[in-house]
């Protein structure tokens, strides 16, 4: 992806910039790779320093002012300077950079899942900084990650929507002030049981935290709330054969049989490794407020919107208009 402007800030006849991002999807943990093309203006320029912003479109929640949404800058790194710009001159600057492992997924086998991500490139020249519009940033699964999604779309789930959250969940190890949510559609199995299974995907170096959390319905004298477990795999997915399925399948299992044993007393949350489990307790935490068949017929078939059109056309909008926007509206 490209983007070309005048650097606004810079005054007329200031140099010019486009981001040129290596082809492919990143993932969580690996090399985000590019150039960035400079142009000089009409005048030489000391340039202090070029620099990469993560940016990502977060929803918020606020007890007394209800949710939100804006645009929160996540990662950065400086990926060149300093250096003299002559007037016309052309040049460019490689950079290789890596993500952070919480690096949301925008994207499953190809299809958008209607998350907003954004590479925004920053020019600092002469004590002036100017930065530019948002280069959209499309990250896939890891491994694990994709093995867990095929898993619950070969069991039945089915993709709702996903979005990013800000906020923290109580127990993990969480690194970055918002988290993923993948909100899945149960089977007619746990239909009866739960309304929704939301998803969330922590990975650090070697292993992927996963957090499930189901709704617990609330009967008619009672309210419904969630239900919270955590487990562990490795990014290679368990030593030896492995059955994906019946792994997140007694991840469910479990889930389920937790939410009824704890009835509506607490939210509880259970922590599992692969070999073993520590029960403990957790939640969530607000800032504000305090190519598989499987998950090809089921997850993104969902998010591809093949069964009436009408998702992918929506995810498109909502990501059109991130980039489209204004994007100076940070939060935190």
């Amino acid at each position: 992806m490209v983007f070309k402007r005048l650097l606004g800030s810079l005054g007329v006849g200031g140099p010019t910039v486009d981001t040129v991002l290596d082809p492919g999807a990143a993932r969580p943990g690996g090399t985000l790779s590019g150039r960035v093309h400079l142009v000089g203006g009409t005048a030489d320029h000391d340039v202090e320093h070029v620099a990469l912003e993560l940016v990502a479109r977060v929803e918020t929640e606020h007890e007394e002012y209800g949710d939100g949404e804006g645009v929160l800058v996540f990662d950065r790194h400086v990926v060149g300077g300093a250096f003299r710009l002559a007037a016309g001159e052309e040049t460019s600057v490689p950079f290789a950079v890596t993500l952070p492992w919480e690096t949301p997924v925008t994207e499953l086998h190809g299809q958008p899942l209607g998350i907003a991500l954004g590479l925004r490139t920053e020019l600092a020249v002469a004590g002036a900084r100017d930065k530019g519009d948002l280069d959209p940033l499309a990250v896939a699964p890891l491994p694990a990650q994709e093995a867990v999604l095929e898993a619950l779309g070969q069991l039945g789930f089915g993709f709702r929507s996903a979005d990013l959250e800000y906020g923290r969940i109580g127990g993990t190890g969480q690194q970055l002030p918002f988290y993923q949510e993948i909100e899945l559609t149960p089977p007619p199995a746990y239909a009866h049981q739960v309304n929704e299974i939301e998803l969330t995907f922590l990975a650090v170096p070697g292993a992927l935290e996963v957090v499930l959390e189901a709704d617990k319905r609330g009967g008619a004298f009672s309210d419904g709330h969630d239900a919270l477990s955590r487990f562990t795999v490795p990014h290679e997915g368990p030593a030896g054969p492995q059955d994906w399925n019946a792994l997140v399948d007694g991840w469910i299992r479990e889930l389920v049989e937790h939410r009824a044993s704890y009835g509506s007393h607490a939210v509880y949350g259970h922590e599992s490794g692969y070999a073993g489990h520590d029960s403990g307790h957790g939640g969530h935490d607000s800032g504000h407020a305090g190519g598989g068949s499987g998950i090809g017929t089921a997850v993104v078939a969902g998010a591809a919107g093949i069964a009436g059109g009408l998702v992918m056309a929506e995810v498109v909008d909502e990501v059109g208009d991130f980039f489209e926007g204004d994007s100076d509206d940070e939060e935190g």
